[in-house]
């Protein structure tokens, strides 16, 4: 009997604003733009991208583009984004 593998997507795990706050500032952790876009990424589908472009103003399919592994989305974008789903960056001293 074979056993068939699916694939695992993040974006399902995201439910609480806790899990996503804390999915967020692992990739901010890393400090890579494209860790952190993808993040946004992954936490955009996990609540709706046709709803965040809704709230953002920005198209469903522009959304997905730049947030994709090979996006590069403005810092506006990312910051429209976040508003949408709730959050916020904030700053703390490095240790």
């Amino acid at each position: 009997m074979k056993k068939q593998a699916t694939e695992w997507d993040s974006a399902t795990g995201l439910d609480s604003p806790e899990e996503i706050a804390g999915y967020l500032d692992a990739a901010l952790e890393e400090g890579d733009l494209r860790s952190i876009s993808m993040a946004i990424g992954t936490i955009a589908r996990s609540k709706g991208m046709a709803d965040i472009a809704r709230r953002t103003g920005l198209s469903r399919e522009s959304l997905y583009r730049a947030l994709s592994e090979n996006g590069n989305p403005t810092f506006s974008t990312i910051l429209k984004v976040l508003k949408a789903l709730g959050m916020r960056i904030s700053a703390t001293p490095a240790a």
